[in-house]
């Protein structure tokens, strides 16, 4: 029987939330008029450091013993998901404890950070620099996971277990560590290109090393109140049309593509749907905005808002309360689609969408022609040809039918919260659950805490990837319950 240190891996866990909320104290040599909130950074953030040390030294001698893989699944998901709620409780602090935000909205302003969604209710117009740095550097943070930067400093036994577990399906390098190693890097030299191109095409160098960061994690928190419309640019909407798809894209095809091997990665079945998607939605939107603001400006503003949806960024250039109602559609349907798997993105995922049209296909053939008649269907990944086997279409099946129970449920909600017709209901439960971030009006400062809550359960059902939820929860509440238990 193996022994599971969980207790010292939370432990860690706390301590790395605590050097995160921390972070954000760099930049006050460079805007020194905010060293006031220094306070209000250094108190959870101290905290959280000082609990994930006694957690570490008293949780080395706990050990949960587990004889099969299911009870060390079941640990890691709790792990998961506690370390999730730790984050978001501290990262919530800094603006609860200086008075930017009431309670409930910091939580939401944090889980919106951490889940890499970016619907908000602070009024940027307003807001120091330290915390317009503070909410992209958690995007930046969140994208990655916390479990990945976990194992880029340390990683132990069950490392793995918590990697998959907080939705990570692919080794880059042999070495676990060496596959966190990777992924950072390549996000840090993304961030530093694409911030060089912001600043080159005119942008701020705060303003750009904010909205490099979060373009890359497809979060969609801006500096500004209007978002990149703001900037009317037409070089930055397409700089951070790029980022956004690079973003989105799994990293494991990022590899590919870093290494050269360009034919490989455009072979890759999810990279290929998502050019298809942006060539059929692109036109279609465009020529549905087209009768108010023309053609050329419909096809500028639906490949950005398009690429946004779809990446489950969230970056806007106009307001969507005038948009027709077609165009509302194709902006659902992109936000409900998401991006890649293995990515920062949100959504279904363009690999389970592929798959779903797939076994639509296959099974419309099936039925015309003959029974004698054999397929046997695959897909390429990164890593090659895969197999759509039985599991995998069970799976994939299984999860998209929850997700879209989860959308119809969440829409219903919100038009009984926010007192909102269907379309916008549906509009922005599909940014909340897809991690997008765009709205229609109804997430701002005044949003009732009600409306504020069911998106925050969406954001976080749609981050963790539903079932990581469900389960890590039911089997949290069977030790709370049940502390002596022993699992079989």
């Amino acid at each position: 029987m193996a022994k599971m240190k969980d207790c010292s891996n939370r432990g860690r866990l706390m301590v790395m939330i605590g050097l995160l909320v921390i972070a954000p104290l760099g930049i006050l040599p460079f805007y020194p008029r905010d060293r006031g909130y220094a306070i209000f950074f250094l108190l959870p953030g101290l905290l959280s450091i000082l609990s994930g040390g006694l957690v570490c030294a008293f949780g080395k001698r706990e050990a949960y013993f587990s004889s099969d893989r299911l009870t060390a699944q079941r640990h890691s998901n709790n792990t998961v998901l506690f370390t999730w709620f730790w984050g978001i409780l501290m990262g919530a602090m800094p603006f609860f404890l200086s008075g930017q935000l009431k309670f409930v909205q910091a939580i939401f302003e944090s889980v919106s950070g951490w889940t890499t969604t970016g619907l908000s209710v602070m009024d940027v117009t307003r807001t120091s620099h330290i915390f317009l740095f503070y909410r992209s550097f958690m995007q930046y943070c969140g994208g990655l996971g916390f479990v990945l930067m976990m194992v880029m400093l340390v990683s132990g036994k069950r490392s793995m277990d918590l990697f998959n577990a907080e939705g990570h399906p692919d080794k880059l390098m042999p070495n676990l560590k060496q596959t966190a190693q990777t992924i950072f890097e390549m996000y840090i030299i993304f961030l530093i290109v694409g911030t060089a191109a912001y600043v080159v095409c005119g942008m701020p160098l705060f303003d750009s090393l904010c909205h490099a960061m979060c373009s890359l994690s497809t979060g969609g928190f801006s500096t500004k109140l209007s978002s990149i419309g703001e900037y009317h640019s037409l070089s930055i909407e397409i700089v951070t049309t790029l980022l956004m798809l690079i973003g989105t894209t799994n990293f494991a095809v990022l590899l590919l593509l870093l290494r050269g091997k360009w034919r490989q990665a455009f072979q890759v079945s999810e990279v290929r749907f998502l050019f298809l998607l942006l060539l059929l939605f692109v036109p279609l939107m465009a020529l549905s905005l087209s009768g108010s603001i023309g053609i050329g400006a419909g096809l500028r503003h639906a490949l950005f808002n398009a690429a946004s949806a779809l990446s489950t960024t969230g970056y806007a250039t106009v307001g969507y309360e005038s948009w027709p109602s077609f165009a509302i559609g194709l902006m659902i349907l992109l936000m409900l689609i998401g991006g890649g798997i293995g990515s920062t993105a949100g959504g279904l995922k363009l690999t389970r969408v592929y798959l779903i049209l797939r076994m639509v296909g296959l099974n419309i053939k099936k039925k015309l022609h003959p029974q004698r008649c054999v397929d046997a269907p695959t897909y390429v990944k990164a890593q090659g040809r895969t197999k759509i086997d039985e599991e995998l279409c069970s799976d994939t099946v299984g999860f998209v039918g929850c997700y879209l129970l989860l959308f119809l449920a969440g829409a219903l909600l919100l038009t009984v919260t926010s007192g909102c017709n269907l379309e916008k209901a549906m509009f922005e439960f599909a940014s909340a659950l897809g991690t997008v971030g765009l709205s229609i009006g109804l997430t701002g400062p005044m949003t009732n805490n009600a409306t504020l809550i069911v998106e925050m359960v969406g954001m976080i059902l749609g981050r963790l990837e539903i079932f990581i939820v469900l389960t890590g929860a039911y089997y949290l509440l069977q030790e709370i319950k049940f502390p002596r238990r022993k699992f079989r």
